[in-house]
């Protein structure tokens, strides 16, 4: 069983004892969450699509660390021109287990 969610504008695919990296929520560490924007939900042949999101569908998640993903280097240059722009980002994200699939 697996399902399709929704959170931070971007959407994950997972089933229960995954671990998923996703856009910072505002939780604590070891706290339960439940996410509401259940895309699609899926147990073997029986698939359940919402229009856009299911009714009551829920997907359950334990907060398992929050942190920082790696450097993602921006750099724009034109050539022969004495320009070059160095930029650096990183991205914080929050890894959840799902515990749960409900829909």
């Amino acid at each position: 069983m697996y399902a399709v969610f929704k959170t931070g504008g971007k959407q994950y695919k997972a089933s229960a004892g995954d671990i998923v990296r996703v856009e910072k929520l505002p939780a604590d560490k070891g706290a339960s969450i439940e996410i509401d924007e259940v895309l699609m939900v899926a147990d073997g042949d029986d698939i359940r699509v919402g229009a856009p999101t299911l009714e009551g569908g829920k997907v359950k998640a334990e907060v398992v660390a929050h942190g920082r993903g790696d450097k993602v280097r921006i750099i724009k240059f034109r050539r022969r021109k004495h320009h070059m722009k160095q930029m650096g980002h990183r991205q914080y994200y929050t890894e959840l287990k799902i515990t749960g699939i409900e829909g």
